[in-house]
């Protein structure tokens, strides 16, 4: 006998939320049918999967190796749902795509409008996110695709051009730097570097493209910003320099503070903003497609 899809999206859900109430809940059954689909998988499999504990649910390591394949099962059997209700009608139906901070709100009022137009019978849902959690999704199945910014660790996925996004530099307009042609990122070092938070991958691209470190003379950053209009207006209040995606300026992220940006005198300053899918979805003519389209809005 083999487990069913129910029993697997059990587990998953269990796992995901890490109590049999709230997981019934997820599952919208009660909990005693969930517990009992529960306890079936486990007699199936032969060993137990959690283990109850005051605290919650626990996965044993059956469990964990149980919830990591039911994960790649479940993701195939909707892919299999979703190419079944699409064939032969390219971005159409449901389209559940992350997107990051950094990226969205400057990329996507141009482009939606578009995708509208060409694919009239697509329902795209939106979540925007940092990279880290988008590309846990697209490995479990939870998003068909994510527009997100390289470099990054994308192993198990496949993805598509869009654009090469500049990183440019952004001083305070009365700083000695602004009437410069080009900033060399070096020369900047003698000024307070504001970066995003951790965990903000347009953080970690600054840095590589520009050859710096964090943490200069073995000093803690004094500021960093949640989003990038914030560190826009922490630089054009003066509290130090920065660096901006191209596409943000060209978006209007810059008119509404004193600051000037310049282009950088380094190799390749720049982002590639790409859409990506995971490996083997069904879903991978679609995010070409997409992509395509995202070019040329």
């Amino acid at each position: 006998m083999l487990p069913t899809l129910r029993q697997l999206q059990y587990l998953k859900l269990l796992a995901d939320h890490g109590s049999f109430s709230r997981a019934a809940e997820a599952a919208h059954v009660t909990q005693p049918t969930l517990s009992a689909g529960i306890a079936e998988l486990e007699r199936i499999i032969g060993a137990p999967v959690v283990d109850r504990a005051r605290s919650g649910v626990i996965l044993t390591a059956a469990g964990e190796e149980a919830t990591r394949r039911a994960r790649d099962l479940l993701a195939g059997a909707e892919d299999l749902v979703q190419a079944s209700q699409s064939a032969g009608q390219p971005l159409s139906g449901r389209f559940r795509l992350g997107v990051i901070p950094t990226i969205a709100p400057f990329l996507l009022p141009k482009a939606l409008p578009v995708m509208r137009a060409r694919f009239p019978k697509l329902r795209l849902f939106l979540r925007e996110d940092l990279t880290s959690r988008l590309i846990t999704a697209l490995r479990s199945g939870a998003l068909d695709a994510a527009l997100i910014a390289l470099p990054y660790d994308m192993t198990g996925l496949e993805w598509a051009h869009v654009v090469d996004d500049e990183l440019l530099a952004a001083v305070p307009t009365g700083h000695a730097m602004a009437s410069q042609i080009n900033i060399r990122p070096e020369s900047l070092d003698g000024d307070e570097l504001i970066l995003l938070e951790d965990g903000h991958c347009l953080r970690d691209h600054v840095l590589a493209a520009c050859g710096l470190t964090p943490h200069r003379n073995g000093q803690e950053e004094a500021f960093a910003a949640t989003s990038l209009p914030t560190l826009v207006q922490m630089v054009g209040s003066g509290l130090g320099v920065s660096f901006v995606p191209a596409m943000a300026v060209e978006a209007g992220l810059t008119g509404q503070a004193p600051v000037t940006v310049r282009p950088l005198d380094a190799d390749h300053p720049s982002r590639e903003v790409v859409v990506a899918w995971r490996a083997g979805s069904s879903r991978a003519r679609d995010g070409r497609l997409l992509a395509e389209t995202l070019q040329a809005a």
